[in-house]
């Protein structure tokens, strides 16, 4: 335990921050939670959802709660995510695309990840 002063304050303050980060944390997650299901389940009122979770996000990484990045991060997957739930079905006739297949990967000496 701290014997100085300034320390001993300082500890506190970090617990109050602690717990208020905690609680933020908490409830982005909920958010995001909520809006996957009610995307999976079909919910009228899933866009909703989501623009309440994005909306929590943004305010966490505005508060320096989680970094910018994570939210931008999060968010994306979070569309990405949503967008997948509630696209259409493919219909059954349609043939399915075929993807084109990407180089391999480089390294720095121009070698392919196989070739070592």
């Amino acid at each position: 335990m701290a014997n100085i002063k300034s320390q001993i304050k300082r500890i506190g303050t970090n617990e109050k921050a602690r717990l208020r980060n905690k609680a933020a944390k908490a409830e982005v997650k909920t958010r995001v939670k909520t809006a996957i299901y009610a995307a999976e389940s079909g919910h009228e009122e899933a866009d909703e959802y989501l623009r309440v979770a994005v909306k929590r996000l943004d305010k966490a990484a505005a508060r320096g709660i989680i970094h910018r990045n994570q939210a931008a991060n999060r968010k994306s997957a979070l569309m990405h995510r949503v967008a997948s739930l509630s696209a259409p079905a493919a219909e059954p006739d349609a043939e399915p695309e075929v993807p084109i297949a990407a180089p391999p990967a480089a390294t720095r000496r121009g070698r392919t990840s196989t070739s070592k």
